[in-house]
């Protein structure tokens, strides 16, 4: 070969080299001024939102402190990493990336490996990506599988190692990443497959857990069981081998048996939905709170609510035979509260029936419907006790009207009159209107806002306040607050569903404060818990009697406002025991003429009440009163009424006295003038006889007639002008009493004898030596009285003619 031919060669090779440095040089350089770039872009990447995976539910806790549902509108909830357990995090940095405690953010070793693995089995079967890096992808980067998207998630992971420590990354990684199942985040992840918090999972979940990770739809457990606890049991190997678990904990975990959790997801989210819904509703209103801090802001919201109670008032509202039928338009809708009267705070709750939409109508807490007789007690009963009326005080129970109004008794039957307790056992209209009418509309309403109804100062200014006929309308949850007033000696509590709220950082924002109020005295208390106990024992209320409880209440119904339309348009039941009030209503959303009950409280609101009351109080033991029954009360008036009567009696009798002794006064009155004005007549009659007669020698004896003026002795003539006494004559011109001699110018009794030396009687034989009657003739042999001589010439009848003229015993 020349030396032509080798220096051409030559040439040409180092040409070729040349050549192939510029490139490789200029290659260098393009690729290093791209990833100069890229570094430039890194470090000047936004990372600040990785900060936002702390968002959590909010957890509302009962009264006992315990968990008891769950409110978020996020897709996952965020874990501290000092509450995740070390096999969790193991598990995971097990099969995802065991060297993560190692690297800066991209694992060379990994990656070069992963390299190998692939160019061996001809495929990718393993992939290089670190945990650092999978937080970048999900975190801050679009899913697009390009070469820009993979530098930028090289140069970001290393940038997030930079300003983040390990556990903040793996944190970050726990809450964000996606196990399938709707399951976003470690949180959501165990209580959808296990139904536990992440603190209670075993290092079996806890590696199932990490499996998901890599094919989270293809190794769902509910779908692929197998497949899922084959993926597993590699995860546990790889802790086996790496140091994570040791060699028997890894045998008894592969052995474990899983157990699913079947219903799926968080089983307290959406518990409760009315009551939660009303924890949200008051947590806006009156702490200020918006719905999104309450649904993100991983708050802590302690309640008064009783689970037991809660779960008693949904049960019954799942049993649609209590509740009347309704229509395919509408159903019967209801909504039910159960309030403990020694704090106001709300037990339980139920806002409807049928499907629930979240902050939906909540009728427990929203209604506005008339009370109907419920307001009774409130309006017209309480207040008239407050001012000194009694319990059997008697009220007007008669057809009436009050200037242009005028109530009716539900079956339009009136009695004249019935005590307080009657009228309030059988829900009598009118005498409740009556009693507010009495005791003034003024006293009734600032009655009603003692209880805590709001009124309006216009339009609620009439009598039918007395029978509910309110301008607004009431909840059940107001009636509540309002009778628990009768269950806590006279005060009432503002009810509340919250007592405090926490928020993350673990600080109170929120802490409820007792607010109370006297309603009425605890006498009056006392006393209108003795009628309405009347008004579910033996009155209205009956329906709602629990066996072996002391039950308060009081029904209430309201008509129909159609014309020509005879039905119900609301039925209420509010009632109590000493250690809690429920109150229930039951009607349509909207009433009409196709929609209207067609029963009475007694038939439905009542049974309602007492289904879920007597369940929500079955773990709690009978308590009582202590008020005086309603016969002690029933006695007392009876023996008032027994007092009264002889109270009565007396009086009549003591008038029917004074009358009668003011009779006789009158004629008594009446005898004396009669008698002076006979006595004047025979003064004058006895001078004229004697000046006709001539017989001024006469003398008579001892036995002869009482002279003009004489007293009448016993067994004598009554004289002129005076009244005989008992077996005496007679007064002037008046019979002589049987057996007894006529006085002056009267006739003596029939048939009888005159008295010794007295002068018979007319047609009588006169006594002995006694001169004879009119026409008669004395007595055989008998001659003028002894010494006695008769007059010069007079005959015997002469003298007789004259003796009747003076004593009167003829006329």
């Amino acid at each position: 070969m020349s030396k032509n031919s080798i220096a051409t060669r030559f040439l040409r090779g180092w040409k070729r080299l040349h050549m192939n440095q510029v490139l490789v040089l200029s290659v260098s350089t393009a690729v290093l001024a791209f990833l100069s770039f890229f570094h430039v872009y890194s470090e000047g990447a936004d990372i600040s939102a990785l900060n936002d995976d702390m968002a959590q539910s909010t957890v509302i806790y009962d009264a006992n402190g315990e968990v008891a549902s769950k409110i978020s509108a996020l897709k996952n909830e965020g874990i501290k990493i000092e509450d995740v357990p070390d096999h969790v995090k193991n598990a995971v940095i097990a099969i995802e990336d065991h060297r993560f405690y190692e690297h800066d953010g991209v694992d060379l070793v990994g990656i070069s490996r992963a390299f190998v693995q692939n160019v061996k089995a001809g495929s990718i079967v393993e992939g290089g990506s670190t945990i650092t890096q999978q937080l970048t992808k999900n975190a801050l980067l679009s899913s697009e599988k390009t070469y820009k998207r993979k530098l930028e998630e090289f140069f970001m992971a290393r940038e997030i190692e930079k300003q983040y420590s390990k556990d903040e990354i793996m944190q970050m990684y726990l809450n964000r990443i996606y196990f399938g199942n709707g399951s976003w985040g470690i949180k959501r992840a165990a209580m959808g497959y296990f139904g536990k918090d992440v603190k209670d999972l075993s290092i079996s979940e806890a590696a199932m857990l990490a499996g998901l990770i890599k094919a989270p739809s293809a190794l769902d457990p509910n779908k692929n069981y197998e497949e899922a606890v084959e993926r597993r049991n590699l995860v546990l190997q790889m802790m086996n081998t790496n140091g994570f678990i040791k060699e028997e904990q890894y045998k008894q975990a592969v052995a474990e048996k899983i157990v699913l959790n079947e219903k799926g997801g968080d089983p307290l989210r959406g518990r409760y939905p009315y009551y939660v819904d009303h924890v949200i509703d008051e947590a806006i209103k009156k702490y200020g709170l918006t719905q999104e801090e309450i649904l993100t802001g991983g708050l802590q919201i302690y309640t008064e609510l009783d689970v037991t109670m809660q779960s008693a008032v949904e049960a019954t509202y799942a049993k649609d035979d209590l509740f009347p039928k309704g229509t395919d338009k509408q159903i019967v809708q209801s909504g039910a509260v159960l309030v403990d009267p020694k704090s106001g705070g709300i037990r339980a709750l139920v806002g409807g029936r049928g499907e629930h939409v979240f902050r939906g109508y909540n009728r427990a807490t929203q209604l506005k419907a008339q009370p109907g007789s419920t307001m009774k007690p409130l309006a017209a009963f309480a207040p008239a006790l407050e001012e000194g009326r009694g319990i059997t005080d008697m009220l007007k129970d008669e057809e009436m009207e009050f200037k242009n109004y005028k109530p009716q008794n539900y079956n339009d039957k009136y009695k004249g009159e019935v005590p307080m307790y009657e009228a309030l056992r059988d829900s009598l209209n009118v005498p409740a209107v009556w009693l507010l009418d009495e005791i003034g509309i003024v006293k009734g309403m600032e009655s009603v806002k003692n209880f805590g109804i709001k009124l309006d100062p216009k339009n609620d200014r009439n009598l039918g306040l007395a029978l509910g006929g309110l301008s607004t309308g009431v909840s059940p949850v107001t009636m509540a607050e309002a009778y628990s007033a009768f269950a806590n000696d006279g005060e009432r509590y503002e009810t509340h569903a919250i007592t405090k709220i926490v928020d993350k950082e673990g600080n109170a924002i929120v802490e409820y404060k007792g607010k109370k109020s006297k309603a009425v005295s605890k006498e009056t208390a006392e006393k209108m818990t003795t009628m309405l106990l009347g008004v579910v024992q033996e009155g209205t209320g009956k329906g709602a009697q629990i066996p072996g409880r002391e039950l308060a209440g009081k029904t209430g119904s309201t008509q129909v406002p159609i014309e020509g339309v005879k039905g119900t348009k609301d039925q209420w039941f509010v009632g109590y025991t000493p250690q809690l009030v429920g109150a229930v209503w039951v009607g349509y959303d909207k009433t009409d003429k196709e929609h209207y009950l067609t029963t009475t409280s007694s038939e439905g609101a009542a049974l309602i009440f007492k289904d879920f009351m007597s369940e929500a109080l079955k773990n709690t033991k009978a308590q009582s009163f202590n008020v005086p029954p309603l016969s002690k009360y029933i006695e007392e008036h009876k023996r008032k009424q027994r007092a009264k009567s002889v109270k009565e009696l007396e009086e009549r009798v003591k008038r029917e006295a004074e009358k009668l002794k003011k009779q006789w006064e009158e004629a008594k009155k009446k005898l004396k003038e009669e008698a002076k004005k006979k006595e004047k007549k025979e003064t004058n009659t006895e001078s004229a006889a004697a000046t006709n007669s001539g017989s001024t020698n006469d003398t008579s004896d001892e036995n002869a007639t009482g002279g003009s003026n004489a007293t009448g002795d016993e067994g004598n003539t009554g004289g002129e002008e005076n009244t005989g006494d008992e077996g005496n004559t007679g007064g002037d011109e008046n019979t002589g009493g049987e057996g007894d001699t006529g006085g002056e110018g009267d006739t003596g009794g029939e048939g009888d004898t005159g008295g010794e030396g007295d002068t018979g009687g007319e047609g009588d034989t006169g006594g002995e030596g006694d001169t004879g009657g009119e026409g008669d003739t004395g007595g055989e042999g008998d001659t003028g009285g002894e010494g006695d001589t008769g007059g010069t010439g007079e005959s015997e009848d002469d003298g007789s003619d004259d003796k009747e003229k003076e004593d009167g015993s003829n006329n």
